[in-house]
């Protein structure tokens, strides 16, 4: 039997109802890109959170933080087209399709809250999607939280290509997508030994929140789950100015990280450190400390915020 023959022979289990990601209520707002959900909870001024983009995301990766910061904002957690209970049909997943949910957003808060400005906080290749719409409309945001934020690698110095460029390996997403592989090749990522193996490498350890893992997994199971991770494997939602974006932002920005795990290396971040207007924390923990430290991490957070009120005055 041949490799391709092995991957399609491997069946994806029985679709799922798959349950909300987080115990708070769930909205569908309809907006210029299309119908979005997002969960909601609590009052006060707002904060959009915005889980990561991987084989297995949904906003279960937010949960500690919002149910940290509900207690004292009103507290946004957005599903990101692809990984979300709306829509994940096969469509053209790009990074200016996540800018414009994100902006369509923070419309939408503006508009309910009447706060014309708020925070909001992304998680790893998110934080680059918030960075590019923070930089197309600065006015609706008063600051941004990247956690584990990719582009500050080794390598994240040369990333200031053409504007709007991404890092695709061309030719691959319609490999990827090829009938016979697609499904096979995701029935592998999404397997639960794969999955697990990849929180692993995520918390450095062997030690990862099961709760996370059981979700992780479940979510994989709802129809048309494999199409926004094949996208994201070819590459395309990588942008390759991201160095450019990122230096472009002159917002109150914290910027925090672990040092353990696969995703570890910001060895590209010390230019960060020169600038009044990025705040950073380190955390020993893993690529998602809020999972490991759920009250130091929205203490720092929040202590974030407060400051941020200052750096607005200023």
């Amino acid at each position: 039997m041949s490799e391709l023959q092995s991957l399609s022979s491997i069946a994806l289990d029985a679709p799922a109802t798959t349950p909300p990601a987080l115990s708070a209520v769930r909205r569908v707002i309809d907006t210029k890109v299309g119908p979005v959900g997002v969960y909601t909870a609590g009052f006060g001024r707002p904060v959009l959170l915005i889980h990561s983009v991987n084989a297995a995301a949904s906003p279960y990766e937010v949960k500690p933080v919002f149910e940290g910061l509900a207690h004292s904002h009103a507290v946004y957690a957005l599903e990101l087209p692809g990984f979300e209970l709306v829509d994940r049909r096969r469509r053209n997943y790009t990074v200016q399709l996540y800018r414009d949910v994100i902006l369509a957003m923070a419309a939408h808060i503006r508009d309910e809250s009447g706060h014309h400005a708020f925070d909001a906080l992304a998680i790893s290749l998110s934080c680059e999607f918030l960075a590019r719409a923070a930089v197309s409309e600065p006015v609706l945001f008063r600051s941004l939280g990247f956690v584990s934020p990719t582009g500050f690698q080794r390598g994240g110095d040369d990333l200031r290509g053409r504007p709007e460029s991404t890092r695709t390996i061309v030719g691959l997403e319609p490999f990827l997508n090829l009938p016979g592989l697609s499904d096979g090749l995701y029935a592998v990522l999404s397997s639960r030994k794969s999955v697990r193996f990849f929180l692993e490498r995520t918390f450095g350890s062997k030690h990862i929140d099961e709760g996370l893992f059981r979700y992780a997994h479940l979510s994989t199971r709802t129809p048309g789950a494999k199409h926004a991770p094949l996208a994201f494997l070819s590459g395309k939602l990588f942008s390759n100015d991201i160095r450019t974006v990122y230096e472009a932002l002159d917002l109150p920005i914290w910027f925090c990280h672990g040092t353990r795990g696969a995703f570890s290396d910001f060895s590209a971040s010390g230019w960060t450190y020169t600038l009044p207007n990025w705040i950073s924390e380190i955390f020993e923990t893993g690529a998602l400390p809020h999972f490991e430290i759920p009250q130091r991490f929205c203490d720092a957070y929040s202590t974030f915020l407060a400051q941020s009120d200052a750096y607005a005055l200023a």
